[in-house]
C-alpha cells in the first residue's frame, strides 16, 4: 500500500476535518453563502481569486523593498554619522546608497525573477516531452500523485484516465503536482522590479531626511525613531496581510531594524579607533 507522507495542505484542511462528532463540518467564511452560486458566479469568482493572489504577489517586492530601503541607509547614516561627525558626509553617503540600493535592488529582481522563469519553463517543456515518449509512466505517476493525496486507487485511476484525455490539463497537473511548478507564472519581471526598486527609494528617505533638516545629534535620534515607526507600520501591515498576531508581527520587524541601526551606529564609532582614526 503506498504510504501517504504529511502533507503540509493537511493544516489548512485541520479546522474543517476536526469538527466534533454530530456538527456539520463548518464552511470556508468567504464560500458562505444563503443560495447556490450559478456557474458564471463559480467562473467569475474563479478569476476575482487569481487575480486578487496576483496582486498579493507584490506585496512581497513591497515589504522587502522597504525592508531593505530602511535598514541598509540606516545603517550606512549611522555609522558614517558616528564614525565622521560630518552631516555633510552623512548626507552624501545615504543618498548615494539610496539611489544604488535602489538600482542595484530593481535588477537583481529583474535578472533573478527572469532567470527562476527561465529555469521553470525549461523544466515544464521537459515534462512535456516525457509525456510524448513515456505516456504510459505519466499515467502511473498522475495515480501515484492522488493516491499520496488521498484517493483510493480505483478513484486515482478513474481521474487519471479523466485528465490524460487533454493534453493540456495533463501537462499542467504533472508540473504543478510533481514538479510543484506553475504553467501559469506571471513572465512580468520587469514589474516586480519596478515595485523593488521604487519601495526601496521611497523608504530610504525615511533614515535620511532628518539629516537635512536638524543638527547631526538630533537628526541620529529622530532617524531612529522615524525608521522604528516605519518598522512597526511594516510589521502592521504584514501580520495583516498574513492574518498573524499583529503586535508580535510589528515587533518582530521593529526588533530586527533597531539592532541594524545600532549596529552601524556602533561599527562606525569602533572600526575608526581600531585604525587609530
Amino acid at each position: 500500500m503506498l504510504k501517504k507522507p504529511d502533507s503540509p495542505i493537511r493544516k489548512y484542511l485541520r479546522p474543517l476535518l476536526q469538527s466534533k462528532k454530530g456538527e456539520s463540518t463548518p464552511m470556508i467564511p468567504a464560500l458562505r453563502r444563503n443560495k447556490p452560486m450559478s456557474d458564471d458566479e463559480v467562473r467569475e469568482h474563479l478569476f476575482d481569486e487569481k487575480a486578487r493572489i496576483a496582486a498579493r504577489g507584490r506585496v512581497r517586492q513591497f515589504v522587502f523593498g522597504s525592508l531593505d530601503g530602511l535598514l541598509v541607509p540606516l545603517g550606512v547614516v549611522s555609522g558614517v554619522a558616528g564614525g565622521t561627525g560630518n552631516i555633510h558626509a552623512v548626507i552624501v553617503a545615504g543618498l548615494a546608497e539610496a539611489f544604488a540600493g535602489a538600482l542595484s535592488m530593481g535588477a537583481g529582481e529583474y535578472l533573478s525573477g527572469k532567470a527562476e522563469t527561465q529555469v521553470q519553463q525549461y523544466e515544464i517543456a521537459r515534462e512535456g516531452r516525457e509525456i510524448v515518449r513515456n505516456p504510459e509512466v505519466e499515467r502511473r505517476e498522475i495515480i501515484a500523485l492522488f493516491q499520496r493525496e488521498g484517493l483510493p486507487l480505483e478513484s486515482a485511476r478513474t481521474v487519471a484516465r479523466l485528465i490524460t484525455t487533454s493534453p493540456e490539463a495533463w501537462l499542467k497537473t504533472m508540473s504543478e503536482k510533481e514538479l510543484g511548478l506553475s504553467v501559469d507564472a506571471p513572465t512580468d519581471q520587469w514589474l516586480d522590479s519596478l515595485y523593488m526598486g521604487v519601495s526601496y527609494l521611497v523608504a530610504s528617505a525615511v533614515p535620511l531626511l532628518p539629516y537635512f533638516f536638524l543638527p547631526l545629534r538630533d537628526a541620529f535620534i529622530v532617524s531612529l525613531v522615524a525608521t522604528l515607526v516605519a518598522l512597526l507600520i511594516i510589521g502592521y501591515v504584514k501580520g495583516t496581510l498574513a492574518h498573524m498576531n499583529i503586535l508580535r508581527s510589528a515587533l518582530e520587524v521593529a526588533v530586527v531594524g533597531t539592532i541594524s541601526g545600532l549596529g552601524g551606529y556602533f561599527l562606525g564609532n569602533v572600526v575608526p579607533l581600531l585604525f587609530g582614526k
